[in-house]
């Protein structure tokens, strides 16, 4: 019996221990600051809570840390499952780490639309890169957002480049509806494709290769190399239709075999000269400033829809507008405007 208290009394003490070491706001900032990889994953978690508790800490951080980021190289990579994300990933972070580069990783992890459970696996596919002390590796669930990029995304980028890390990667789940989010926070967008799969040119949309600054073709080895290399001129015939891009860059397609570490360094050279061509010609800060002005109005848009389904008196009008809609009862335009109407009057 006197065992069993003395071990309750420790399971109690060693709790209490642990909320009384739980870091403060200006301790996770410092942590960020000096690197610490666990302060800067106990800041993400905290930025991407939905908790109203959280959200002040959360801003108060991202504040902090924006005036102290790197100038990092942010790195869009995206192409359907399957592709080789990961691997491709993890090929491209152990060759930036052995170039003494820190690599941070947000690899965004489909969530169940039935279960909202995401299995957050990037790490277990990524094994070598998550065991480098240079690199870190974060996976997130997707949530609700389309495509599988969340509404954290950016401040996840913001926190990493604190940390001193000097190339982010942002791998997609790849659906199909995440590109345009993605391109608007990167400096590079990068599409992978498989070799022989089908008719190339058709299964992609137009606004993805407009977006590209390099199309990959991936497992370009063994019996696949007849067919990525006929990929190649497929896609290099395809990019001249297209008009120059505004910062005149000619985007390239390149061979690559991320399973046998093949093309990897000729894919980081090619991001490297549009890293220094972006830079000479100013399209870089200016791709920046748009950027910024872009995540205002999405923070803006995204706070008004919170704080609308939120609204106790929307909450509860909704519920009835919603019977009324299925009933026939009112148009879903009416009962828009009207549930509109009503948050107005109530903000005013």
């Amino acid at each position: 019996m006197t065992l069993k208290k003395n071990s309750g009394s420790k399971t109690i003490s060693n709790t209490k221990e642990k909320r009384k070491t739980s870091p403060s706001t200006n301790e996770l900032i410092q942590g960020i600051l000096s690197g610490d990889a666990a302060s800067l994953a106990k800041a993400i978690t905290l930025v991407e809570s939905t908790r109203k508790e959280n959200l002040q800490t959360a801003n108060t951080i991202i504040e902090k840390c924006l005036s102290s980021k790197n100038e990092s190289i942010r790195i869009g990579i995206t192409g359907v499952p399957g592709v080789g994300k990961s691997t491709f990933i993890e090929a491209l972070g152990k060759l930036l780490t052995s170039l003494n580069k820190k690599v941070a990783v947000l690899a965004i992890d489909p969530t169940s639309t039935e279960t909202k459970g995401s299995i957050l696996g990037d790490k277990t596919r990524m094994p070598e890169l998550v065991k480098d002390s240079n690199a870190f590796v974060r996976p997130s669930p997707s949530g609700t957002s389309l495509g599988g990029v969340t509404r954290k995304t950016r401040e996840a980028i913001i926190l990493c480049e604190a940390a001193g890390y000097d190339v982010i990667l942002i791998e997609t789940v790849g659906v199909g509806q995440s590109e345009s989010l993605v391109h608007s926070m990167v400096d590079f967008f990068l599409l992978l494709k498989l070799p022989g799969a089908g008719d190339e040119l058709q299964g992609i949309k137009r606004g993805i290769i407009e977006m590209a600054d390099a199309i990959v073709i991936n497992k370009a080895d063994g019996d696949n190399q007849k067919a990525a290399r006929i990929a190649k001129i497929d896609f290099n015939q395809a990019l001249h239709l297209y008009p120059p891009k505004a910062d005149g860059w000619v985007p390239k397609v390149l061979l690559c075999s991320a399973l046998q570490n093949e093309g990897v360094n000729a894919i980081w050279n090619l991001i490297e000269d549009h890293n220094l061509q972006s830079r000479q010609t100013g399209s870089f800060i200016a791709r920046r400033k748009q950027q910024n002005k872009y995540w205002l109005l999405q923070t803006v848009e995204d706070r008004l829809k919170r704080d609308f389904y939120e609204n106790p008196t929307i909450k509860a009008e909704l519920e009835k507008m919603m019977v009324s809609v299925m009933d026939n009862q009112i148009s879903p335009f009416a009962a828009a405007e009207s549930l509109l109407a009503r948050y107005k009057k109530k903000s005013n």
